[in-house]
Order: structure tokens, then sequence, then C-alpha cells
């Protein structure tokens, strides 16, 4: 099942096309793309029962992040062993490290964005997870029954803000807006055949410079449900970028950035793909 946001309305997507949720349940459920993650065990139930006849065709750009308002944005770095090392920094032994992307940078999958002056913005690709009801003090083996989805994501990053000063500014470098793009839209684990196996990776203008796999992941989505949710409790429509493969900018000879006018494509397997064109402040 592949739900998302088309127009600012909650949004089914199937081989004919977009299925206006709301409408398609006569009422039942709203058109609001991120409280329907409240009732994610009633609207999937009823989804995957109904009849979503009559998809029609809609344009890639109305797609808006199909979890537009998370409460909480969770975001994991170091969690790829080859990504620390091209960082110079050892991998996390006990749970990698922990920081946020406020919500004003989300955007849909295909956007313009606005570089920040400076020219270190870099891109790191990741699978991103949506949690479908609340989540505390949950162990490893029951930790996909409270994932609701998955969804592709760029974390965006303004690597000269991020690590100056006294201590790294992790959460503002990553939050200029635009800077954390979703989509195209959520597509269920059942879908795949091992969700803890995706490939994933992007490209900057048709050069790939990222490819990774999900099973690389030093903690793979188990374990970080498990571990986030034993600290604060995981709530309905939260997300959590899974972290980075190898590849990015800042770990490369010479270094390399986003430069206006580039365009950045990005893919997790089985989801879709997030295009972002740059352009000068």
């Amino acid at each position: 099942m592949r739900v998302g946001n088309l127009s600012d309305r909650l949004t089914l997507f199937t081989e004919e096309g977009a299925v206006d949720a709301e409408k398609a349940s006569d009422g039942r459920f709203g058109g609001d793309s991120q409280t329907v993650y409240e009732t994610w065990d009633d609207f999937s139930s009823w989804a995957r029962g109904a009849d979503l006849s009559g998809g029609r065709p809609f344009d890639v750009a109305d797609l808006g992040a199909p979890t537009p308002t998370p409460a909480q944005v969770f975001a994991i770095g170091l969690n790829y062993a080859e990504h620390a090392a091209e960082s110079r920094i050892e991998v996390p032994d006990r749970f990698p490290p922990v920081f946020t992307k406020f919500r004003t940078a989300l955007s849909g999958p295909v956007t313009t964005v606005a570089l920040p002056g400076g020219g270190t913005t870099d891109w790191e690709v990741e699978l991103v997870v949506v949690i479908g009801r609340r989540a505390e003090r949950v162990s490893a083996e029951d930790a996909w029954s409270y994932v609701a989805g998955l969804t592709v994501g760029q974390d965006l990053s303004e690597r000269a803000s991020q690590l100056a000063g006294p201590a790294p500014q992790f959460s503002l470098a990553k939050s200029h807006p635009g800077f954390a793009p979703l989509g195209p839209w959520v597509v269920t684990p059942d879908e795949f055949a091992d969700p803890d196996d995706l490939e994933l990776g992007c490209s900057v203008d048709g050069e790939p410079v990222q490819r990774g796999r999900t099973s690389d992941l030093l903690f793979g989505v188990p374990a970080l449900v498990e571990g986030l949710s034993l600290v604060t409790p995981l709530l309905p429509g939260d997300i959590i970028f899974t972290g980075t493969p190898s590849g990015v900018g800042m770990g490369r000879t010479p270094q390399r950035f986003l430069q206006p006018g580039e365009i950045l494509t990005s893919y997790v397997a089985g989801i879709g793909e997030l295009r972002q064109t740059f352009v000068a402040a």
C-alpha cells in the first residue's frame, strides 16, 4: 500500500493513479495526511479491502511531504561503517548519535532548494521510517509492528555551520528550508520481500555519488525503534531518518558540494525517488 499527500489531501496511490482517501471512504477518514497515523490500524485495514479503482493521473510536482507535520523528527548519524570511516569518526558501539531536523525543513519529493551562503551544502540519502502507533519501550522483535511504512529522505546538510564553533550545530545546519525532502509516498512494510535490505542511492546531474543497502545499517530499523522508544515514546506519524551510506561530498578528496543549477536525484528501491534542483539564495 502506498499512502501520501497530493495537493494537501490524504491520497492512496495505485497502478491506475491517485485515489482521494476521504472520498473513497465516504468520509470515514478525513483528508489530513498527518492525522491518519493516529488511526493507522483502522485506516490500513480499511484500505486493504476497499475498492480503489478509478485512480486519476497526477503531477508529481503536486506531491507534498507524506508526513508534513510530525510531532517528532529523529535523525540518526554514523549508522553505516563506511560513512563513519569517511567522516573519520569511530563507529558507535552502544547506540548511534541522534539529532533532529526541524519540521519546517520538510518538503515534498520534487522541489527547488535555495543554497545558503558558504557553498558547503552536502547530500545524504536516507531511508525514513514512519511510526504507525505509539511505541514505548518496544523490543526489537516487535518493532516492525509499530512501523506504518517507509519513505525516501534527504538529509541535506550545510557543513560549514554544522561543524563550526565549540560544539557541532547538527540540527540547525540540517534544517534550512527544503533541507528535508520526503516522498514520494509511504510504502507499507508488507510491500517488500525484505524491508531490512533495500538499495538506496543518489546522483548529482546523473552522476552516481552514493549507493548502499540498508542491510549494512549498524543499527537497523528494529534496533532504532527499540533504542529510541526506551528513552522517549514514539508517536503516530513520527519519522526517523535512519542514516546515510558513504559517498557524501564532505568525505571526498577533493571535497565536493552542491552548486546552483545542479539536480540531486535520490531513491530507495521499491519506494521511489526525490528530485531537488538547487539555486543560489
